[in-house]
């Protein structure tokens, strides 16, 4: 198990070596916890190099990587709202494996996008439940164990209850961290916060790592503070084909070529063997994708935000 970390211990290693060090076969790993944006494609291909098995895979929209990750016979059971190709609609190896267990058999917990979000929540504010109005009417109660109805103290009306949810590791997608893994992020953030203090180990892989005065220098954006990190990883576009505010943009071809390239597991190894074991990390991915490709998904026109000052 690893050591508890401090705010002054240096984090900083490889995506490799953090995936293998926090990410044990068997692991509930949270990813895709900024919705569409900035999902840690490098990290789940990491995962799937290192050929992890048995993870249940928490997140409220997951896009294409549960799908690869699913598809690569790393997972055993998928917690979310839905998994797909956000752009193209069904998400083949998904639908696959819980339809005909290819390639392996998959269980699904079912929650909407809010119910996950509130699960991660209470698991951050360390209580076992929150109570919610929302799924009533909905066939999620009685399908999900993590769902129950109660009768409301104090008012008498009937709510619904969401279970605590405690993944054994976060993987957050950042734009900058310093080496003690203090985090900025901004933009969408989604349940980027609450995850991070509701996982056991939380990995930080990050567009590139700053000076901490940096860091320092704008505390209202360091989302992620540096005690509940573990690891953070310096991977320049480990998003792609998601998007970075500030970095790069959507890519919304990528999304169409998975789409038509994985529609039979044949297809599907091909393209596996191609971007993911066909490469030895991020920067061979790259390579593949080619310079041209990465250059013109670079942030064009800046929107930059007022000056802050912190003095006093």
């Amino acid at each position: 198990m690893p050591k508890k970390s401090t705010a002054q211990d240096e984090k900083l290693c490889s995506l490799e070596e953090a995936i293998g060090r926090l990410v044990p076969d068997g692991a509930s790993v949270a990813l895709g916890l900024q919705l569409e944006s900035m999902i840690p494609f490098a990290a789940g291909h990491e995962i799937i190099r290192q050929g992890k098995r048995d993870l249940t895979l928490v997140g409220p929209i997951s896009d294409i990587l549960f799908d690869q990750m699913i598809g690569a016979g790393a997972v055993r059971k998928v917690v979310a709202a839905w998994v797909g190709n956000v752009m193209m609609g069904s998400a083949y190896n998904f639908r696959r494996a819980v339809e005909e267990g290819i390639p392996h058999p998959l269980e699904m917990v079912d929650h909407s996008n809010f119910t996950v979000a509130l699960g991660l929540h209470a698991a951050a504010l360390g209580v076992p439940f929150l109570p919610t109005y929302t799924a009533g009417g909905s066939d999620l109660i009685g399908r999900n164990p993590d769902l129950v109805e109660f009768e409301a103290p104090f008012t008498g009306e009937t709510m619904r209850a969401v279970r605590a949810l405690h993944p054994d590791v976060a993987v957050i997608q950042a734009q900058r961290a310093d080496k003690y893994g203090n985090t900025h992020l901004w933009g969408n953030l989604g349940v980027a916060a609450d995850a991070a203090r509701a996982a056991r180990h939380v990995i930080v892989v990050a567009e590139e790592i700053v000076d901490p005065k940096v860091i320092a220098s704008d505390p209202n954006r360091t989302v992620i503070p540096g005690f509940l990190v573990e690891a953070v990883a310096e991977v320049p576009f480990g998003a792609h084909p998601s998007p970075v505010q500030g970095y790069y943009n959507r890519d919304n071809n990528y999304y169409s070529e998975y789409h038509r390239q994985t529609k039979t597991p044949q297809d599907f190894g091909s393209w596996l063997d191609r971007w993911v074991r066909g490469v030895k990390d991020r920067q061979g991915y790259l390579e593949q994708l080619g310079a041209e490709r990465v250059e013109g998904l670079k942030v064009r026109k800046r929107a930059l935000a007022a000056r802050t000052d912190f003095g006093h």
